[in-house]
């Protein structure tokens, strides 16, 4: 039988939970300023690293907006992209269905049009050299208001059809999914599917409203579901996909440990649930580290592994017989393994 990281690193998986801004690893945030004549508070890639610790979502949060200061022009953001990607593909991602935060650099003076044709760049070239689906999801900034993501779809227009869906994003508490009913229900006009971050450091109620105000597709987080059973069982009985990111939970506090991780008892409970990497250049690992990781903690097994990697194909926004084609691939690599 397959050894578990070799098992965890060939598994065919989907990434439906990827801030493309939270893929700035310190060797390019350094690189950039450099290039682009940035001054960052930092004078090497080791102080860089040792920034990158938290207490919470907002002291995480004051980093990663203070590094996406050295993304200015359409290399950059190509650059960022193709990054992500190459690493994306050597822990067996064949699908990614990824973030990006376009109010975090227009408000810096990035054109809209500048973070896009970056970002289509390194897509295309993600899809040529790797074989690789992307779809790239629009997340609205929650610590912001409404009309500020209203304005964001307006400038999003001409480029609707490159994205999947839009997301909701930052600051959770005191920014709860309904301050943004109008934007959600604007976005779904125009034929895109909704996911928000709910149930991080927000209360299940967050979760709740997301589902009956914004009228999701797909819950980001979502771990705090697990203290509302009748939400738990809504969820289940919605196919509701959770895209967990354990990882994060853990350097964010959200978890004391990874040995604490609530992952298997989403499985058993009949959850959706599914791993990912969140933010990883800040949170210690990218996709396969986040499913070696948890694998080792929870002592999980090579069927809950398989599970939740058909779980992040079920939960993406791919057509049925690709989602099929997906689902028979994994099972295809578990009997090559056993």
């Amino acid at each position: 039988m397959t050894d578990l990281a070799t098992f965890c690193t060939g598994l065919p998986k989907a990434e439906l939970h990827l801030h493309i801004e939270g893929s700035l690893e310190p060797e390019l945030m350094v690189a950039l300023a450099r290039r682009n004549r940035v001054a960052i508070p930092f004078a090497s890639v080791e102080e860089v690293r040792a920034a990158y610790r938290f207490t919470d979502l907002q002291s995480f949060l004051d980093i990663y907006y203070a590094g996406a200061a050295v993304l200015l022009t359409e290399e950059d953001f190509r650059d960022l992209a193709v990054a992500y990607f190459d690493r994306a593909a050597a822990d067996g991602v064949t699908h990614a269905e990824i973030f990006f935060d376009p109010q975090t650099h227009t408000h810096r003076g990035v054109a809209f049009d500048t973070v896009m044709r970056g970002l289509t760049a390194g897509i295309a070239e993600a899809e040529a050299r790797h074989g690789m689906s992307v779809g790239l999801i629009m997340s609205y900034l929650r610590h912001l208001d409404e009309e500020d993501a209203l304005t964001t779809l307006r400038l999003a227009e001409p480029w609707l059809d490159r994205f999947v869906g839009v997301g909701l994003d930052s600051s959770e508490l005191g920014n709860p999914p309904a301050k943004f009913a109008r934007v959600f229900a604007a976005s779904r006009e125009r034929g895109l599917k909704l996911c928000c971050h709910a149930g991080e450091e927000g209360p299940p109620d967050y979760v709740r409203e997301a589902l009956d105000v914004l009228q999701v597709d797909r819950i980001d987080h979502g771990n705090r579901s697990l203290e509302d059973p009748a939400l738990v069982a809504r969820l289940v009985a919605e196919r509701m996909t959770l895209t967990v990111c354990p990882l994060s939970n853990v350097a964010l506090r959200n978890v004391d440990r990874l040995a604490a991780h609530p992952i298997d008892r989403m499985l058993d409970l009949g959850l959706r649930a599914t791993i990912h990497s969140d933010d990883p250049a800040y949170f210690g690992g990218y996709i396969a580290e986040n499913f070696r990781a948890t694998a080792a903690a929870r002592d999980l097994s090579h069927a809950q592994l398989a599970t939740l990697a058909r779980n992040s194909f079920l939960g993406s926004f791919l057509p049925a017989d690709t989602i099929a084609r997906h689902v028979a691939a994994v099972d295809a690599y578990v009997e090559g393994a056993a």
